[in-house]
């Protein structure tokens, strides 16, 4: 056996070393081999751990010794059935004789602690195989090594064998009782039933020594401890000695408390060891006794009344009050010191007190008339104390408070009745008084350096704390409303009386006007929220002075803003938080539009487009943006003519190209720089809507355009020239960013109208003309570049809902352009676009899509027909499969079906047909499915109908007549294709999805009917469904519904009759 042992030795040395070359992975293969036949080399590895040399000394390597540890594991895992007893022997002999050699006399493995902690491990895994039937004297045997005879009235329990002690029982503990550790690893009902054995096991035997033996030791060691820390002479190793053992004694003591009887753990001895143990010098036992007493107090017993006398013989709520006390005036004297381990000892207490809260309401709640008194009293009493905790200036404590106070709250709102409980209603104005205080940034925070976990972290607390003014809210609105008015009016009114104020009282002071509007929930919506006026019809509200009407409260605080000057505030934090609130309340401008100018000359100027951080003008240009569309009829001409002057200096495109990584030779540079979210985008929809205010002037509207379109067509032509040919990204990202911006300006811009009213004043179309011929220069020039591409089409999007039919010229070399250099990701977005053209253009786009419809049919098909292979081709596919059908349906719902049959595309159009026979059958995509039956349910209404009807009506839309031999195709493959689909197994009909298809069916079946009439109807009664082995009864009734019922009755009835059939099949 030596031999082996030492070439196992050998093995593990060389394992460690990979310079070792082959040799190193032979190692490691022979290593898991022995590991893996842990059930034949476990007498190896046994020998390999506890060999000693003649003088004591361990004879292995540590590193050799602690694989040894690793076998036994392996071997001693998963047993549930107990040992052979000769192995058992072996073990337990060669384990005890190991404890008392290295534990009781020796150095309890001094040079290698890791491997007590193993070892322990190890010995709690043979605990679980043996104690139950195998080795009853385990405790006994141990608590035998633990006070050996020769041991002093100084030191009668071996600190080695305690501590020992103590890491089994914290193991065994977690192996059966830590719900933490359970749900961690995978579910074993065999580990589930030996886990409860051992836990009764050891309640009916060893729980009342070990727990006698724990806490001798502990108050033993404590007192020692003391006797110590007075005497000048004790050594600090000594002093230490004794700490380890008072901090894992408590520590085992709490691991064990929640699964043991509650008399042993709880008795007049135990609460005044505790109790003095949580006011120790020593930070460490502090922490461990708070988690013990944590562990007992959330203890489940069955009897209210238990766990009531267990909360007044433990009193806590006392203990906590005075420690709270102490601790944060501790904390006060540390000034600006921080002390982390302190603040981690208060957060601890917050958390006892959290569950002694917690535990009192199950009381409220779930106990007797009686008992609910009684704990009410007691919460009465610790509520004052939680109020402390949540004022923390550490959040982290604070925190610690929130879902006893959740419950506190919650139990409120059911009550209802605070207006009448001077007692809740104090506690409620107090705990505001706290939220309000806790909402403050730290005055010494700098918000404009702030790392970005931190100001996550302090937006989580404010989240947090506005849930529980939410809560409050819900209990007495006024209550919550005042207390915010009179904080956020007391911070301003100060301001503009000169009196210095802190800038995050000034930030807190505009973020409570920001969220009023959400705290006041009785007050109206648009105007009425802000001004106390009477309602006015739309079309008379220009003839209202709103300024004679008194404001409502909300409308008295953002008034307040502006009276106060605080704007001014020379701290950027203060002045974005006014800048949010001014752009999320526009309505208030409405009735009080004296405030629009300093609104806005505070956005125009340095504090917002004008500030020199990009951070900051890059969020204005939204908020200004967001302010000018909301209150756009508000502002004179006057006015945006000063803003554009104002603002004219911030139009130059700016361009920021990303860093590249050397390491990553395939980045593209350009499709970075142009795939991010640019909200100077923002600034130039703007200027398009102020603009837009002086269309009772086409002149002057058509030179302000020019002035703000002309400096970027000249970029424009500028990048064009110094882009061909060049390297550089540099040309092409200003060319992407200008077209971006020349659409923009047209989304400022109002849509063009359907119909054109009468003297309608149109916007200065023939610049829009200019701009987009401009931009199909650039594209035909720079087609190659797909960023090029994107923008083109957005900006066609933009300049189109605003110029309409006025540019539809352009519509074909748009097209032709786009469609000559094509990545398979843009055809989605193509098809999009196709989609929106369709809606703004209707049938003016007909010669374009009649052209297109061909090569684009062709081309989508051939892609569909391509095998798919991974997660990414499936969604590339569908999206694609989905955006054609969506632009097939839109083509036949707006006037555009003459597309189909025309003479470039008819011979296409019997293929289109099958296609979407073949897509509607297919229930693994019900979306794509439901979308099929959509187009065949439309084709059955415009090319099914009766001859005598397709010529009927002159204004029929082109294209929509009568087809000779259509009517065979709805009776041999529509309708035999929507009955096919309801019979298939894979049909999921409880899937949300599968209805939707069902109720397509349903319109589609309805259509026929309703578009070939009688013929139809008897077509279903006499033909179809009898040939599909239906009752006449049943195919009569159900002809009958479907052309009696209204469209959403058939529906109804469908599904069921569907539902019902399967079910029955």
């Amino acid at each position: 056996m030596d031999q082996q042992v030492d070439q196992i030795v050998q093995a593990i040395l060389i394992a460690s070393n990979p310079s070792q070359g082959s040799l190193h992975q032979q190692a490691l293969d022979y290593l898991s081999g022995i590991q893996q036949n842990a059930n034949e080399t476990w007498r190896l590895a046994l020998t390999l751990f506890v060999d000693a040399t003649p003088d004591g000394t361990r004879k292995h390597p540590t590193e050799a010794r602690f694989y040894a540890l690793r076998v036994l594991d392996d071997f001693l895992e998963n047993r549930f059935q107990g040992l052979e007893d000769e192995s058992f022997r072996t073990l337990q002999q060669t384990f005890l004789a190991y404890i008392q050699s290295e534990y009781t006399y020796g150095s309890a493995e001094a040079t290698a602690p890791f491997l007590r902690n193993k070892f322990s491990h190890t010995l709690t895994l043979l605990f679980l195989a043996t104690y139950i039937d195998q080795w009853p004297t385990f405790f006994a045997d141990l608590f035998a090594l633990m006070r050996p005879r020769e041991s002093t009235s100084e030191t009668p329990f071996n600190p080695h064998v305690s501590l020992l002690f103590f890491h089994l029982v914290l193991e065994i503990s977690g192996e059966v009782a830590d719900q933490l550790i359970k749900g961690a690893r995978q579910f074993s009902n065999d580990r589930h039933i030996r886990d409860a054995r051992v836990r009764d096991a050891v309640r009916d035997r060893d729980a009342a020594r070990m727990n006698e033996a724990v806490l001798t030791i502990v108050a033993d060691s404590a007192e020692r401890l003391k006797q110590l820390r007075q005497t000048d002479a004790s050594s600090q190793k000594e002093v230490a000695v004794v700490l380890e053992v008072v901090d894992w004694g408590v520590r085992t003591f709490g691991s064990y408390a929640g699964w043991i009887d509650i008399n042993l753990t709880v008795t007049p001895t135990t609460v005044q060891l505790l109790f003095g143990l949580l006011s120790d010098d020593s930070l460490s036992v502090r922490l461990a006794t708070s988690v013990a007493l944590l562990r007992i107090v959330s203890k489940g017993l069955k009897e209210p009344s238990d766990k009531l006398q267990l909360i007044k013989v433990l009193a806590l709520g006392q203990v906590l009050a005075a420690l709270e006390e102490k601790t944060r005036a501790e904390q006060r004297n540390r000034g600006e010191d921080t002390d982390e381990g302190e603040e981690s000892y208060r957060e601890a207490l917050g958390r006892l007190l959290n569950i002694l809260g917690i535990e009192l309401m199950k009381l409220l709640e779930d106990g007797p008339e009686e008992i609910c008194s009684e704990a009410s009293a007691l919460l009465q009493q610790i509520l004052p104390v939680m109020l402390r905790f949540m004022a923390d200036e550490y959040d982290d404590t604070c925190s610690t408070i929130f879902p006893m106070l959740q419950t506190v709250l919650a139990s409120y709102k059911r009550g209802r009745k605070v207006s009448t409980d001077e007692e809740k209603r104090t506690f409620l104005v107090s705990l505001l008084s706290v939220i309000l205080d806790k909402m403050k940034w730290v005055e010494d925070v700098d918000l404009e350096d702030i790392d970005d976990d931190d100001k996550a972290a302090f937006e989580l607390l404010r989240k947090d704390l506005r849930s529980f003014m939410d809560s409050v809210l819900s209990i007495d609105q006024d209550l919550v409303t005042e207390a915010v008015r009179a904080q956020a009016l007391k911070t301003l009114s100060a301001y503009s009386s000169g009196v210095s104020v802190k800038w995050n009282d000034a930030e807190l002071a505009i973020y409570l006007i920001f969220i009023f509007g959400e705290i006041n929930k009785t007050s109206g919506k648009g105007r009425s929220a802000f001004c106390q006026a009477p309602a006015v019809p739309k079309d008379k509200r220009k003839e209202v002075n709103y300024a004679e009407y008194p404001l409502t409260t909300h409308g008295e605080l953002i008034s307040a803003l502006f009276e106060s000057g605080i704007s001014a505030y020379p701290s950027q934090p203060v002045v974005m938080q006014l800048f949010e609130t001014v752009a999320r309340y526009g309505d208030f401008f409405k009735v009080r539009n004296s405030c629009i100018v300093p609104a806005l000359e505070a956005m125009v100027d340095a504090r917002g487009l004008h500030s020199p951080k990009s951070a900051v003008r890059a969020r204005v240009f939204y908020l200004f943006h967001r302010f000018i569309k909301e209150n756009r009829n508000e502002i004179s001409q006057e006015l945006a003519g000063t803003l554009l002057e104002g603002i004219r200096d911030t139009l130059v495109i700016q361009v920021e190209l990303p860093e590249v990584d050397p390491t990553e030779p395939q980045q593209d540079l350009l499709a970075e720089a142009t795939s991010g979210a640019d909200p100077q985008l923002y600034l130039f929809e703007t200027v398009g809507t102020l603009i837009s205010l002086f269309w009772k002037s086409p002149e002057q509207s058509t030179a302000l355009l020019l002035s703000v379109v002309r400096p970027l067509l000249d970029e424009l032509s500028v990048n064009l020239q110094a882009a061909e040919g060049a390297q550089d990204v540099l040309p092409i990202v200003k060319i992407h960013h200008v077209i971006m911006a020349l659409g923009n300006i047209a989304k400022g811009f109002p849509d063009y109208p359907s119909p054109v009213p009468q003297n309608y004043t149109f916007p200065p179309l023939e610049v829009f003309q200019n701009v987009a011929q401009a931009i199909l220069l650039s594209l035909d020039a720079m087609k190659l570049f797909k960023a090029v591409r994107d923008a083109t089409r957005f900006a066609f999007a933009r300049i189109l809902a605003t110029a309409g039919p006025q540019v539809t010229q352009f519509i074909p070399t748009l097209m032709a352009n786009l469609l000559a250099h094509f990545e398979p990701n843009e055809l989605v977005d193509f098809i999009n676009f196709l989609n929106l053209l369709i809606h703004k253009l209707q049938h003016d786009l007909f010669d374009v899509l009649d052209e297109l419809i061909g090569p684009l049919n062709a081309h989508i098909t051939a892609i569909l027909s391509q095998p798919v292979n991974g997660t990414d081709d499936v969604l590339s596919h569908n999206d694609t499969k989905r955006a054609y059908l969506t632009l097939l349906n839109n083509a036949i719902a707006s006037k555009l079906p003459a597309i189909f049959i025309s003479d470039r595309n008819k011979d296409q159009f019997e293929p289109l047909l099958q296609s979407m026979l073949q897509l509607a059958s297919d229930v693994s995509d019900p979306q794509s499915q439901r979308a099929a039956f959509t187009f065949l349910g439309r084709s059955v209404g415009i090319w099914g109908k009766l001859s005598s009807d397709g010529t009927a009506n002159g204004d029929a839309v082109p294209g929509s007549q009568s087809l000779p031999g259509f009517e065979r195709f709805i009776y041999e493959s529509v309708v035999p294709t929507a009955f096919r689909v309801l019979s298939l197994s894979e049909l999921n009909i409880k899937d949300g999805q599968v209805l939707v298809v069902l109720h397509e069916i349903a319109n589609l079946l309805q259509i026929v009917g309703k578009t070939r009439g009688q013929e139809a109807y008897e077509f279903f009664v006499t033909v179809f469904l009898p040939a599909q082995g239906w009752p006449a009864e049943t195919a009569l009734e159900f002809t009958t519904k479907m052309r009696d019922l209204d469209t959403k009755q058939f529906r109804k009835y469908f599904s069921d009759f569907v539902r019902a059939s399967r079910s029955g099949s």
